[in-house]
This record gives structure tokens, C-alpha cells and sequence, in this order.
């Protein structure tokens, strides 16, 4: 069993909900990263996602796509992002996870990529512009290294949401609306309708992300799933406190932490 399976397999059995923060790597520095990564597991974050800057990234809005630029030109790269992680790992035991794109994992050489992976504790990886029937690209490469490609559904996923949703692992990334990331202040979807189709399918636990920027909405998006992912609201704190953003960052985590604990343990009805 992987840090994931046994991290939402403890979180079931205390009746928890997952936190599970988003931060970019190397924004605005990897030294300010590498004290956020665990200022956030403290501040009661259950896995953390760690994103990858790519001068492209088509499924972020402005706020992470900025910080993906502050990461670039500070010199963030992939190589340097594993000896983060190397080093976090003396840290913690907690799930780790990347972010990032396809091409990345490509011009890297994508048996190196989950290789390094393995070797520095990189538990799973999570490719938003990686379609579900490309996923043969990494697939084979990531179970030789024990390495967790996270699938992600959307609403718009239709008649898809079956074949998805059956073969996840880890967990599935469900996406709470249509667009890139980014704080919302309402949500359209039908969550219960769509939750409904996910349930029916997924064999692992579900956790929701996109637009989720305060504990009240992580509470009410929780109550449908397993966890809440929260990914610009603190990208937005870094961009504003810079390298002094740790404190931030790890009190508002704790209040996500909060507002997802008070979350019912099943989904509201309507």
C-alpha cells in the first residue's frame, strides 16, 4: 500500500475529510517551497500537491500562471525540484504529489522522470492535459517505479466518467466546474448529480479541486467527496507575502483544515 492508500484509509477510518493544498515549486523561490511543503503538513494538510512550472500551462488561470513564470525566471527546474523533494523526505512521510504537464514529462524522458520519482518519494503525478485515453504515454513507465498517475473527471465528462472513474487510483481528481483553475466565488455544477455518476464508478477515494478559495467552500465541496484541493488561494498568498508567505500560508491552511473537518460525512441531498 502507497503513502495515498494509506493516508485516505486512516482518514476513513478517524471519519476525516482530505486537505490536500496546492503550492509551485520555486515560487517565488525553491528555498520559500521547501518551508511551505511542511509548514502546510502542520498546519493539518494531508497530501500536498506540488506543481511544476511550464511556460504553457493551459489548465491554470492567471494566478498560478504567474507564478509558474516567478518560478522559471528564478531558475526552477525539474532536476531541482526532485532534490527538494529528496530533501522534504527527511522531513516527512506524508504524501507528496506532482503537478504538472505532459511535454514536461517528455523532454525529461519519462522512464528517468517516474525512475526519480521513485528514488526521491515522489508519490503520484497528476497530468491535467494528459487525456485518459493517452494515458498509455506514462503508464507503464509509472507502475515499474510504483508511481500513481491521478486521473481527473470533470462534468463535462459524460459518458467518460465510467471508464475514468473505474480505473483511478489513488484517488480521483474531480473537477468542480468547466475552465482553468482559479478562485470562484459560485459554482454551477450540479455536484449531487455529478458526485452520483463518480460514486456509481470510482473504486477510490474522490477529491475536488478548481475554484475552491475560502473553508466555507471547501467544507460544502468536501461534504460530496473525500477531500478538498485548494490550489490558487495559497499561490495567491506566496504572490503577495513573497519568501515571508510561511506564515500565511500555514494559517490559512489550518482554517482550510477547519472547514473541511466540519464537512458532513456524506453528500447533502439536492
Amino acid at each position: 500500500m502507497n503513502r495515498i492508500d494509506r493516508k485516505f484509509a486512516a482518514l476513513k477510518e478517524q471519519g476525516e475529510k482530505a486537505l490536500i493544498p496546492f503550492v509551485t515549486a520555486g515560487d517565488p523561490d525553491l528555498e520559500t517551497t521547501e518551508k511551505l511543503v511542511p509548514a502546510m503538513l502542520g498546519a493539518g494538510a494531508d497530501l500536498v500537491e506540488i506543481g511544476v512550472p511550464f511556460s504553457d500551462p493551459v489548465a491554470e488561470g492567471p494566478v498560478i500562471q504567474k507564478a509558474s513564470r516567478r518560478a522559471l525566471d528564478s531558475g526552477t527546474t525539474l532536476v531541482k525540484i526532485f532534490g527538494m523533494v529528496r530533501r522534504l523526505r527527511e522531513k516527512t512521510d506524508e504524501p507528496l504529489l506532482l503537478m504538472m504537464y505532459l511535454n514536461s514529462i517528455f523532454r525529461f524522458g519519462t522512464e528517468r522522470f517516474c525512475s526519480l520519482c521513485e528514488e526521491t518519494g515522489v508519490d503520484g503525478v497528476i497530468v491535467p492535459d494528459m487525456p485518459y485515453e493517452e494515458r498509455g504515454e506514462i503508464q507503464g513507465a509509472a507502475d515499474r517505479h510504483g508511481v500513481v498517475p491521478i486521473r481527473m473527471v470533470a462534468p463535462t465528462s459524460h459518458e467518460r466518467i465510467q471508464m475514468i472513474a473505474s480505473s483511478a487510483k489513488g484517488f480521483l481528481y474531480c473537477v468542480s466546474s468547466t475552465g482553468v483553475t482559479g478562485m470562484r466565488s459560485r459554482f454551477t455544477t450540479d455536484f449531487s448529480g455529478f458526485f452520483g455518476a463518480v460514486r456509481k464508478y470510482a473504486k477510490v477515494p474522490c477529491a475536488v479541486g478548481f475554484g475552491i478559495s475560502n473553508p466555507e467552500q471547501a467544507g460544502k465541496m468536501a461534504a460530496y467527496c473525500d477531500g478538498a484541493i485548494v490550489g490558487s488561494a495559497i499561490v495567491k498568498i506566496v504572490e503577495r507575502e513573497g519568501r515571508n508567505a510561511v506564515p500565511a500560508v500555514a494559517s490559512f491552511v489550518r482554517s482550510l483544515k477547519e472547514g473541511v473537518t466540519g464537512a458532513p460525512g456524506s453528500a447533502p441531498n439536492g
